[in-house]
């Protein structure tokens, strides 16, 4: 016999399934809404049906948005010339909070990771190279890929493969591919610093 109803299950097998959420979590996180005076869970419940009906990929960038074309990719006051690929597209609301960044952005889904499964075709590389023709074509400018991935083994695999699918338009100048410079972090101290940090510290070192 189950000490609880069966639909409170559900609500907490369901939070169980979220990133980072065990099953103590899941089941505070249920009572939080029992509990709730305000119709938290309804409300919870009708944010999310909404996110699932109005919400979409960019056709063009493959971030979220509520429309064909993302706010940012249609704005004129962009510079097309400057296009940030990155993993997730929290990396884009990262970049856009940070108001460093005035260029455009493409989403890949994901990094390689062989040991997880994940091939390159099951990421945008296709559309990515698409993305980038197009540019191409429309732009009198020099592009600049930035590649935003994280400085892990998998980041830096799905960086080379990307350095390998423009390899021809690098040497035809179309096209410049740079990666985000990485390094030590403010405030690190060195002798805990990895092989790879210290090596892209070293790489990225500049004039003071």
């Amino acid at each position: 016999m189950s000490v609880l109803p069966k639909s409170v299950e559900n609500v907490i097998d369901e939070f169980g399934k979220l990133p980072g959420i065990g099953p103590k979590s899941a089941a505070r996180m249920t009572y939080h809404f029992l509990r709730s005076p305000n119709k938290d869970a309804s409300k919870l419940g009708n944010a999310l049906l909404e996110m699932d009906e109005k919400t979409k990929f960019c056709s063009s960038c493959f971030n979220v948005t509520d429309k064909d074309i993302c706010d940012i990719c249609s704005s004129t006051l962009r510079d097309h010339s400057k296009i940030c690929i990155v993993e997730e597209p929290l990396d884009v609301v990262a970049f856009e909070n940070s108001g460093i960044f005035n260029g455009l952005y493409f989403v890949l889904g994901g990094v390689i990771s062989p040991a997880e499964g994940v091939t390159a075709s099951e990421l945008r590389f296709n559309d990515l190279e698409s993305r980038i023709k197009l540019v191409i074509n429309e732009s009198e400018k020099k592009i600049e890929l930035i590649v935003a991935t994280n400085p892990s083994l998998e980041g830096e695999a799905t960086a080379s493969y990307i350095l390998d699918i423009f390899n021809t338009y690098i040497k035809e100048g179309k096209i410049q591919v740079t990666r985000l410079a990485m390094g030590l972090p403010t405030g690190a101290d060195l002798e805990y610093a990895d092989r790879l940090t210290l090596k892209r510290a070293l790489e990225g070192r500049r004039d003071i």
